[in-house]
């Protein structure tokens, strides 16, 4: 949590500490949100709640929609983008509708609170040759000797830029997988997704390829006996760290002439395109990378539909 944010929450009075406390848990232990989350949330709510104080409120019981409103508006005037806009109101009608729940108040005023939709930007994507060319550069030995502790590392890339590609996996749930959330039978991977729902998610030969290749040359070079079940391991034998993979993925890209930039979610953001302009169906990529509402997932759809287009206008003769 920001300093800015911490010196708010101390400065609180005691009744709206506790609201925001009590909040804080439900956002942890029963939504089981990401520490990321809960901290972008819990930020929003210290502002709100510092505005309230501001106007004279003492508990959850003063907060009304004419605050809420004005709080938003403060942020517009500040520079606060459309899409902040939205996650503070999003934010503060999950306070409201916990004090609700939890008997603080009578009536959830963030019910009526209207807030500006985030801008949908299209996610950028790898074509299917550019992302074949940086599966390639991952997978390309050095020129000269490796070290056996060299090759462990090349074969681990490999392995981290293929899954996140074959799978569509978030690099959170790729890094905490273990040895044992890998089918390599069936070519399936056990996924702890967001919310700690498990799915599970298929991989195709490549993948396996590689996975085999780590497993049998490369894993074993660098575990320790604290390496534990983690199936990536970093240069020090720990689980593997996201940044290190997130580092992975661009160097293989940009290794890659004429790839435009993307990491780990660029390429979760191509697997979904081509599956989709494979023929498969828009439920079946919604269950594939996890998202727990279709809307999400539609984004896929304007960008399979933009590429049609790119591709109609350099190809119809009368485009």
């Amino acid at each position: 949590m920001a300093t800015g944010t911490a010196e708010l929450r101390a400065a609180l009075p005691p009744a709206l500490a506790e609201s925001l406390a009590g909040w804080e848990e439900h956002l942890r232990l029963q939504r089981d949100l990401s520490e990321h989350t809960v901290r972008a949330y819990v930020g929003d709510v210290v502002s709100l709640l510092d505005h309230l104080v501001r106007r004279s409120g003492r508990t959850a019981a003063d907060l009304d929609l004419a605050t809420l409103r004005s709080w938003l508006a403060q942020g517009r005037t500040r520079g606060d983008s459309r899409s902040t806009t939205a996650r503070r109101a999003a934010s503060s009608r999950s306070f409201t509708a916990h004090l609700r729940r939890s008997g603080q108040v009578a009536e959830d005023v963030g019910l009526r609170l209207a807030s500006p939709r985030a801008h949908r930007t299209l996610p950028g994507v790898l074509g299917a040759d550019q992302a074949r060319a940086v599966l390639e550069e991952a997978g390309r030995p050095p020129v000269g000797e490796e070290t056996p502790a060299d090759t462990a590392l090349r074969l681990r890339n490999v392995l981290v830029v293929e899954l996140l590609y074959a799978s569509g996996v978030r690099v959170g749930e790729l890094v905490g997988l273990d040895v044992d959330d890998v089918d390599r039978g069936r070519r399936l991977l056990r996924v702890l997704g967001k919310g700690r729902k498990e799915r599970s998610v298929p991989f195709g030969a490549p993948a396996a390829d590689a996975l085999e290749a780590w497993l049998g040359r490369g894993r074993p070079v660098l575990a320790t006996g604290s390496s534990g079940p983690a199936l990536l391991l970093g240069v020090r034998g720990g689980r593997l760290d996201p940044r290190e993979a997130r580092r992975v993925v661009h160097a293989a890209v940009a290794a890659a002439p004429g790839t435009p930039d993307v990491g780990p979610h660029g390429l979760r953001h191509s697997a979904a395109t081509h599956v989709l302009e494979g023929g498969a169906d828009l439920r079946s990529v919604q269950e594939l990378l996890g998202h727990a509402s279709l809307a999400t997932t539609q984004v896929y759809t304007h960008v399979t539909v933009e590429r049609l287009r790119a591709v109609h206008a350099r190809a119809h003769p009368r485009a």
